[in-house]
């Protein structure tokens, strides 16, 4: 019989890669931690973990057992969860991957709606671009997440939430804020700070500026939304982002956001889960919570 408690400590020492860093996360002792990988060692008579200077590596028989170990983890959950669920309390572990120009203003609701509505279930947030969010969701780091203009994968679910429009950011000059809209084709005129290429935002961007024969004034590349906040307050260039990253960065009345038009660009809001791994009684609770709050909010960014 495989102990489970051991199980799950071998499991988190082959993904942190190391004993002390998983004896951290468990809140266990590192040589209590030691005992417990070296007993399911002996009850499979496999040597599981390689001891080295720089952590620990699988063996073969560990990356075997790994694979099995999370799936069996992942099972153990779902059951406990779906027991509480029948008992009427929702109860287990979420963890949330979110965008950082929409997570600063979903956290206290959220935390708040786990407070009135889920106190018995535990909340994680991660921060994080979209594609890294997605990565975690694939990998089982995370459960759920809000992802922007996703590319479509084989290994998410993906539900469309909310749509937005892109914006030229600029810094406010002291004068009423300029309502007018910018045409497309006048983007080239204005130095840019944009993401990296494989960010959600700059790919749309891009692939649009292309299409219209516009050559784009990169000036700057950064892939933190409140960085690039930061410098188009401090007269560094422009932004191309939504109302709702704008109204997050708690520094709105410091810029000027003028719609995209000719052609309008448009970003999406998706909701994503695993297409793999079956959702648990708490994700789906959580599922209709994120939808709930993502729109009340996008309607406060916009005011």
């Amino acid at each position: 019989m495989i102990n489970l408690k051991h199980l799950q400590s071998f499991v988190r020492v082959a993904e942190l890669g190391s004993f002390s860093k998983a004896a951290r996360v468990l809140d266990l002792a590192q040589p209590a931690l030691s005992r417990q990988v070296r007993a399911l060692e002996t009850d499979l008579r496999e040597t599981l973990l390689l001891r080295n200077g720089r952590g620990v590596s699988l063996t073969d028989a560990g990356r075997r057992l790994f694979d099995h170990g999370v799936q069996i983890l992942q099972q153990v959950s779902l059951a406990r969860e779906e027991m509480g669920a029948q008992r009427g309390a929702a109860v287990g572990h979420v963890t949330i991957g979110l965008p950082p120009s929409i997570g600063r203003r979903l956290t206290l609701p959220l935390i708040e709606g786990f407070r009135e509505h889920l106190p018995r279930a535990r909340l994680t947030l991660v921060e994080g671009l979209s594609a890294q969010i997605a990565e975690w969701i694939t990998s089982g780091r995370a459960d759920l997440g809000l992802l922007y203009n996703p590319e479509v994968q084989p290994g998410l679910e993906l539900t469309p939430l909310l749509r937005e429009r892109l914006c030229l950011v600029e810094a406010a000059r002291g004068a009423p804020r300029r309502q007018n809209r910018v045409p497309l084709r006048e983007l080239g005129a204005y130095p840019l700070i944009l993401p990296e290429r494989h960010q959600s935002i700059r790919r749309l961007l891009q692939t649009q500026a292309n299409s219209a024969g516009v050559k784009l004034q990169v000036a700057w590349e950064v892939s933190s939304v409140p960085t690039i906040i930061d410098l188009v307050c401090a007269r560094v260039g422009c932004a191309v982002l939504n109302a709702t990253a704008v109204e997050a960065s708690g520094r709105s009345r410091e810029l000027t956001a003028r719609p995209i038009v000719e052609p309008e660009l448009l970003t999406v809001l998706f909701l994503a889960q695993s297409a793999t791994k079956p959702i648990s009684p708490l994700g789906r609770r959580v599922t209709r919570l994120l939808a709930e709050l993502v729109e009340p909010s996008a309607r406060r960014a916009k005011r």
